[in-house]
């Protein structure tokens, strides 16, 4: 064989140096052709048609060389919302139509793909968003049987109406179709605000979608020089649900759309750190192979960590050292990730690291060799948080605990892969690891039957497989949309921050109440009482040692004193949440089952209790307040019945391989409950949570808090795992204060103030 240095080598040769062999430079002529009957000045797609409306500002596009591809145009309010309205119009269109017809389109378009394919192929390599018609066809195939099925495999649910799915400019392209292809499958209408780099393929797409027959105004393309465009599309009231996809510019997006009563969901796939992690008894020629791939030849949206064992280590080093001689220098995006690169770099040196380096760095441009850390800490910035470039930090681990935990050290959850042999080793670390997917002997197998859900701060729901399509419906339960309301300015600073209550003795007499569940029955008259929070399975007072009055309804005096918690109380709760919680989530379904049963009957057995202090609490009638504990009892009742209901399985690959599907429980959940039905609501929360496999850290109506701290005497009786579920009381904003910043709680259930 010869190569393009003129060298004659053989098979044998090649295979030990894994020398690459010559490429060209691509000249992409169909999307150059497709950009020069635009003129290269790429406007709006709205209502069906390009729009490029006069005295706009566009932004330019360029390649890796700093070649100008085109020119986007940057748009405006009045473009938002004639893009709003024309959605809205698609929508009553696309919706309308049946699940056959709606397949029908999604099915000719994978005809129409597959004819343009080399323009869509091109198009996307140009503009650095590399996506092949293949993988176009395959979403485009699944989701097309999925509007087909939608009403016999999820009956009852319908389209949300007009879907907003915004993406970063880093963001990949099948990121992008992975949100837009399931939306309109389910019948909804999509306005699409993509990063400039996606832009161009993003509008070809909505010309070849409507060639398949889309009705006019049902995609609708939006193009910007910034991410505050998804915030405007967000704010307007015609838009019913608004997703994104890309970097950590998500969380502004939320932020920015608080207040609005508008749904945000958050899919942060780009940036993340995923550990790579190579056990002794893995085939290393096939990890240092598959390595060398994933962290510097294929363009991810993934930072990998090198997880070694530490006896393979040599080893792994010196084939990383083979397989890296002669690889060239990559491209950066900019001069900026160039200072971060050598920054990171110089940073990992100081700490002790050593390089491994495919060739030496360019004096100055955007472009680094790729390179291995060695010798990395796990807490360095440039590992926990690594700059963009072709950076691969290593470390070493000694047991499978140990890399367990390397590969959770990190506030991201995306994804992880693992190489070895071993296949118990295999489904136990993979089980073990917080993240949302987990490649063996493999890695970034994406498909779209595979449900993806990031774990930490790779996400808020999921996308993908069966499971990705609830976002985009709205349940049975729910006849119309959640009204909108006006954007409102919000004072984050103040959140939270208010001084304790004082509580003085009341004046002698003011504080005596009637109310037979507060007293014993041979007193006619008894003093407030004061009760205890529940935390680690045990009542306790406060840590502050303050207290809150609990007023009667309709000003009739005091009922008692609750605890006054803070942020040591979600502390002490946390730490023992933390503790049952993985033990509770690996019990069998049945053993969760038959403890909410007992919970069940305790609850059954205080009925009367339970009734008269939700009617002295509230100041409903007595059999209202029976009512409502009956419907708590069956309610517990369902939760139990539910813990063996939920199950995974296979998934079919189109390739080779196998995948499995595991539902896991989320961890440490937070739980603030709202003021109507105190006990219909706290059992309803806590058996969701529980019966999943979570614990629970529950904080109950401010206004209400007396039915929450009654029923701790159920929890004490029953055989839930002390620790599972606590109980704290006190004012709400600073108890969610509390429980949001903590980095153990992954989820909160709110009711409360608009902050």
């Amino acid at each position: 064989i010869i190569m393009a240095s003129g060298n004659i080598k053989t098979v044998y040769d090649i295979f030990q140096s894994m020398e690459s062999g010559p490429t060209s430079t691509p000249t992409y002529p169909n999307a150059q052709a497709w950009l020069d009957h635009h003129s290269r000045s790429l406007g709006l797609f709205i209502n069906g048609k390009f729009v490029l409306p006069a005295d706009r500002q566009s932004c330019s596009l360029t390649d890796s060389s700093g070649s100008v591809i085109c020119s986007t145009v940057c748009a405006e309010d009045d473009d938002i919302s004639q893009c709003a309205s024309s959605a809205a119009d698609g929508y009553q269109v696309w919706s309308e139509l049946t699940c056959r017809q709606r397949a029908d389109v999604l099915l000719r378009l994978v005809g129409i793909v597959g004819q343009h394919g080399q323009c869509v192929s091109e198009l996307c390599g140009l503009c650095g968003a590399s996506c092949s018609p293949s993988t176009v066809v395959r979403l485009l195939q699944y989701y097309g049987s999925w509007a087909q099925l939608r009403d016999a495999f999820i009956g009852g649910w319908k389209p949300l109406g007009v879907v907003a799915v915004v993406v970063s400019d880093d963001c990949s392209f099948y990121s992008l179709l992975l949100k837009v292809i399931p939306a309109l499958a389910m019948g909804n209408s999509v306005v699409v605000v993509p990063g400039r780099a996606k832009a161009p393929p993003c509008l070809l797409l909505a010309q070849l979608v409507l060639a398949a027959g889309l009705p006019a105004g049902a995609l609708n393309v939006l193009t910007g020089s910034d991410s505050s465009l998804g915030a405007k599309v967000a704010q307007n009231p015609s838009i019913s649900y608004v997703t994104y996809s890309g970097n950590k510019n998500g969380a502004l997006l939320c932020e920015a759309a608080a207040g609005w009563g508008i749904p945000v969901s958050v899919s942060v796939c780009v940036g993340s750190s995923c550990p790579f992690i190579v056990f002794d008894t893995a085939d290393i020629d096939s990890a240092v192979d598959g390595l060398i791939e994933a962290a510097f030849r294929t363009k991810t949206d993934v930072h990998w960590v090198l997880c070694v064992q530490e006896r393979v280590v040599e080893s792994v080093l010196a084939r990383l050292r083979l397989r890296m001689a002669g690889l060239k220098c990559l491209a950066l995006s900019g001069d900026e990730d160039r200072l971060l690169v050598d920054a990171a770099v110089q940073e990992a040196q100081q700490q002790g690291a050593t390089l491994i380096q495919s060739c030496t760095p360019p004096s100055s441009g955007a472009q680094y060799p790729p390179t291995v850390l060695c010798k990395s800490a796990p807490s360095s910035p440039f590992v926990v948080s690594p700059p963009p470039g072709p950076l691969l930090p290593l470390l070493a681990f000694r047991s499978s605990n140990e890399a367990v935990a390397l590969g959770n050290h990190t506030p991201h959850g995306q994804a992880a892969s693992i190489w070895t042999e071993d296949l118990t080793l295999a489904l136990e670390t993979a089980k073990s690891l917080s993240v949302g997917a987990v490649w063996v002997n493999s890695y970034s197998v994406f498909d779209p039957c595979l449900p993806m859900s990031g774990h930490r701060d790779s996400g808020t729901c999921t996308d993908g497989g069966q499971e990705g399509l609830y976002q985009f419906l709205r349940a049975p339960s729910f006849a119309s949309s959640h009204p909108r309301s006006s954007p409102i300015s919000l004072d984050y600073a103040k959140f939270g921050s208010g001084a304790l209550t004082a509580v003085i003795p009341d004046d002698p007499g003011a504080s005596l109440i009637i109310h037979s569940f507060l007293r014993p029955k041979t007193s006619p008259l008894s003093a407030p009482k004061h009760y205890l929070q529940f935390v680690g399975g045990k009542p306790c007072k406060s840590v502050s040692g303050g207290s809150v009055a609990v007023e009667a309804p309709g000003g009739g005096g005091v009922l008692g004193y609750c605890p006054e918690g803070g942020r040591k109380d979600v502390r002490n709760a946390v730490e023992a949440a933390s503790k049952v919680q993985p033990g509770w989530m690996k019990k069998s379904p049945s053993a969760r089952a038959q403890s909410l049963n007992s919970l069940a009957k305790g609850l059954d057995a205080r009925r009367r209790d339970l009734a008269a202090s939700v009617s002295a609490q509230t100041g409903v009638s007595l059999d209202e307040a029976e009512k409502e504990v009956e419907l708590s009892i069956v309610r517990l009742g369902d939760w139990a019945a539910y813990c063996d209901k939920l199950k995974g399985g296979s998934l079919p690959m189109p390739q080779s391989g196998f995948a499995i599907s595991v539902p896991e429980a989320v961890g440490v959940v937070g739980v603030l409950l709202p003021d109507n039905n105190p006990l219909y609501s706290l059992v309803t929360l806590l058996g969701a949570a529980v019966a999943t496999g979570n614990a629970v850290i529950i904080v109950p109506s401010q206004k209400y808090p007396l039915p929450a701290l009654l029923f701790i005497q159920v929890l004490q009786a029953c055989d839930l795992p002390a620790g599972l579920v606590s109980i704290l009381t006190g004012r709400r904003d600073q108890l969610t204060a509390a429980l949001a910043n903590h980095s153990v709680i992954k989820a909160l259930w709110y009711w409360g103030s608009p902050e």
